[in-house]
C-alpha cells in the first residue's frame, strides 16, 4: 500500500519560504579569519506537528566538532512538551469502522448528544536525538550560514489521552490499558539557519529543520511531518582551524 504523506503544515511552509530569503539578505562583509575547532548550543525550541495538531515549547541543545572550517559534525537534542489532539479520521481503517459501528449503537440507543464528535485532547512530551553533518558559509565576517542536508536520528514520545468525557474515557481506555502511550521512531529530513557572530568564541544562533516520522502506527494510519525552530547563544572554543 502506499504510504499516505500529510501536507505540510503553516509553519513548516512559512520555514521553507522565509529561512532562504532571510539567508540571502544578509550582507557580506569579507571572510571570516577565526574559526573554533568546538562548538556548543542551547536555546528554545519549538516542534510544530500540525498533522495532529500538536504544538510543543521546550530546549534544544547541541554540540559540534569542525574537521574543516566548511564542514562539521554533531549530536542534537530536544526536549518538548504541549497539546495536541486525536480525532478518528487519523486512526487506521480498520479501527475507523470499528468505533464508527459503536457510536452507532450508542446513537440508537439515543445514549449519545445530538451531533456528537469524538475528540480526544493529548498531552505530549517529546525527545529527539540526531547526528549528522553540517555544511556552513563562511563568506561573512559577522554572519555564518549553514545547511543540514540530513538530518536523522530518533524521536521518543510520551502521549497522555486527556478524554474530556464519558464516551470518549471509555474509547480511550480500551486503545490505552495504561492511560498512556509511548513510543520510539526512527526520522530523517533536513534543515539550516544562521550563526550571528558578536565575538570569537560567542554568536546568536537561529535555526530551522523539517523531519518526517511515524509514531503510534498501532493507532495512527500516516505519519506526520515535524517543524523544529530554536533560537539561542552558541559558544565555539578550541583551537582556530583557519589555514
Amino acid at each position: 500500500m502506499t504510504p499516505r504523506f500529510p501536507r505540510l503544515g503553516r509553519a513548516a511552509r512559512r520555514t521553507l519560504i522565509v529561512l532562504p530569503t532571510l539567508l540571502l539578505a544578509l550582507p557580506a562583509f569579507g571572510q571570516q579569519t577565526y574559526v573554533p575547532r568546538y562548538d556548543a548550543y542551547v536555546g528554545y525550541a519549538f516542534l510544530d506537528s500540525p498533522h495532529i495538531s500538536l504544538f510543543e515549547n521546550g530546549v534544544a541543545a547541541q554540540v559540534g566538532y569542525r574537521p574543516r572550517t566548511w564542514l562539521s559534525f554533531g549530536f542534537d537534542y530536544t526536549f518538548a512538551e504541549g497539546d495536541g489532539t486525536i480525532t478518528p479520521s487519523l486512526l487506521p481503517t480498520a479501527l475507523q469502522q470499528q468505533l464508527g459501528a459503536q457510536l452507532g449503537q450508542l446513537t440508537a440507543l439515543g445514549l449519545l448528544p445530538p451531533g456528537y464528535q469524538l475528540v480526544v485532547p493529548i498531552h505530549s512530551r517529546s525527545q529527539t536525538f540526531a547526528v549528522g553533518p553540517q555544511l556552513a558559509y563562511r563568506h561573512f565576517t559577522h554572519v555564518t550560514l549553514f545547511l543540514r542536508p540530513v538530518f536523522a536520528g530518533a524521536i521518543h514520545e510520551y502521549a497522555t489521552p486527556e478524554p474530556r468525557d464519558l464516551i470518549a474515557a471509555q474509547i480511550v481506555k480500551g486503545l490505552t490499558p495504561a492511560g498512556y502511550k509511548t513510543d520510539t521512531a526512527p526520522f530523517v529530513g533536513f534543515g539550516g539557519g544562521f550563526d550571528i557572530i558578536l565575538s570569537k568564541h560567542f554568536a546568536i544562533r537561529t535555526q530551522a529543520d523539517l523531519v518526517y516520522d511515524h509514531l503510534f502506527n498501532d493507532i495512527l494510519k500516516d505519519g506526520r511531518f515535524t517543524t523544529r525552530f530554536s533560537v539561542g547563544p552558541a559558544f565555539n572554543f578550541g583551537r582556530n582551524i583557519v589555514k
